[in-house]
Order: C-alpha cells, then sequence, then structure tokens
C-alpha cells in the first residue's frame, strides 16, 4: 500500500506539472480555454493521432506542442511541417525521404520526417493542402506504421503519433473532391476545435498584457500598461486572425505607442 501511495502522489505530482506547464502555454482564463487544457492532459496520456480544427492564428500548433510535451514520448522529437509550403514533389520526399538516386539531385540518403519524429510526434499543419494523389500514400502509411522512401524498397517500421491540423472544412473539401474520404475518417477518429478569440473575449485582456510584458522586455520599451479605453478597445475588436493578430499589434503598440496604451493608440494600429 506504501509503494501503491508513493506511486499515485508521484504520478499527481507529475501531472500537476504538465498542468501548469500547459496553463503557462496556452493562456487564457475562459472556460474555452479551460475545456482545452483538460482534453490535452486527458488524450496526451492516451497516445491516439489527433486532427485539430481551428482557424488561421488560433493556436493550432501550440496545442500540437502541448499534446506532445505532456505525453509519455515527450522526450522524443517532435516534428513539424507545413504541408501547404511544398509543392507535390518536393512534400512526398520530405515526408518520406528518399534513397541515393532516386532522383536528380538526389545524392546521398535522407530520411524523411516520418522517420526523423520515429518514437515521439509529427506534426502535419494545413493538412488539407496535400495534394489528393499523395494523401492515399499518407493513409497507407498511418494504416500500416510503415513508410517507404522514395526510390526505396524496403519499408520502415515506424511508431510515430501524428497530429494533423487545419483551418478547412474537411467535409466540405472532401464533397468537393479535395480530400479523400477515407484519410478524412482516419483523422477523425479524435477531433480538437481550437476556439477563435471572439469566442472567449475574456482571454483578450490576459493575453495582451502576457505580450506587453514579453515585447516590453524585448524591445526595452517602459510601458506601464494599457488604459480601461484601451482594453475595452482590444476587446470589442472581432479580431480575424486570432491569437496571431492580437500578438502582432500588441507589439506595434508597445513599439510605436505611449508609456501608457490608449484607446486611441489601440484604434490607430488595428
Amino acid at each position: 500500500e506504501r509503494r501503491q501511495l508513493t506511486f499515485e502522489m508521484a504520478e499527481l505530482r507529475r501531472k500537476l506539472q504538465q498542468k501548469d506547464g500547459i496553463e503557462r502555454i496556452l493562456i487564457g482564463k475562459s472556460s474555452g480555454m479551460a475545456d482545452l487544457r483538460r482534453d490535452i492532459l486527458q488524450l496526451a496520456e492516451a497516445g491516439p493521432d489527433v486532427l485539430i480544427l481551428g482557424e488561421t492564428g488560433a493556436g493550432k500548433e501550440l496545442v500540437a506542442r502541448c499534446l506532445h510535451e505532456a505525453s509519455p514520448a515527450r522526450d522524443k522529437p517532435f516534428v513539424a511541417i507545413n504541408c501547404g509550403a511544398f509543392p507535390e514533389t518536393l512534400l512526398e520526399s520530405e515526408m518520406f525521404g528518399y534513397e541515393k538516386g532516386a532522383f536528380t539531385g538526389a545524392n546521398s540518403v535522407r530520411q524523411g520526417r516520418f522517420e526523423q519524429a520515429n518514437g515521439g510526434t509529427l506534426f502535419l499543419d494545413e493538412i488539407a493542402e496535400i495534394p489528393v494523389a499523395l494523401q492515399s500514400k499518407l493513409l497507407r502509411v498511418l494504416q500500416e506504421r510503415q513508410v517507404t522512401r522514395l526510390g526505396g524498397q524496403t519499408a520502415i517500421n515506424i511508431d510515430v503519433r501524428l497530429i494533423a491540423a487545419t483551418n478547412r472544412d474537411l467535409e466540405e473539401a472532401v464533397t468537393a473532391g479535395e480530400f479523400r474520404r477515407d484519410l478524412y475518417f482516419r483523422l477523425k477518429v479524435v477531433e480538437i476545435l481550437v476556439p477563435p478569440l471572439r469566442r472567449r473575449p475574456d482571454d483578450i485582456e490576459t493575453l495582451a498584457g502576457h505580450f506587453l510584458q514579453r515585447f516590453a522586455v524585448e524591445t526595452g520599451r517602459r510601458v506601464k500598461g494599457f488604459t480601461p479605453e484601451a482594453t475595452a478597445a482590444l476587446k470589442a475588436y472581432h479580431w480575424p486572425g486570432n491569437i496571431r493578430e492580437l500578438r502582432n499589434v500588441t507589439e506595434r503598440l508597445v513599439i510605436l505607442g505611449g508609456p501608457e496604451i490608449t484607446g486611441a493608440d489601440v484604434k490607430k494600429y488595428l
């Protein structure tokens, strides 16, 4: 019983440390953020593949990193790739790697992102941008947990947790023939929805204060904070670019605003 109690206390302490770490990364006191952090802690231990949905700038990659950091694989690699940043031919070699001589310019063997993430987590951002022809190869890798490099003949076993993210409606993409239905159902077993900033206005003041302190330190500017009018103006804005936009606006306000940021300053730089 004493050994069991010691084990349970150590496990509780570890989870509390993870929870505190997540709260430092995913900032906000709203119920939406509390639900998001709870879901992350539950899914991190279970280890399933996860599909993260949310608007641009809402913090999908931060959620993916939290899932990894709170998981048993936290000491293993976290590898991220933006699927929309590569043309189809390059994306395939980035994901699966290639053998020497596989194509012109392939002068040596190169591991793909799946192999680099072996034992850990692979984050595929903007997964809806993967061409349909490549989606079938991705589906086969997810089902078989094996990858074959371009120009290779040997299947390589991989132990990777896949976290995918998109800002698009995948059901609409499936209907439009832009995304494979079987891959969609393979990915959507576990979903996390990251709420947009406009749906959690209670977090705007907290996030803005966090960014203000950060950029004040980075720039060496002495900024007292936001006036009540400035805070009201921030909360009244709809933030189409979400947290990323709030971060950028706060940086401009710290650099170009006065020692105390006013409502006029906020309206000027929104």
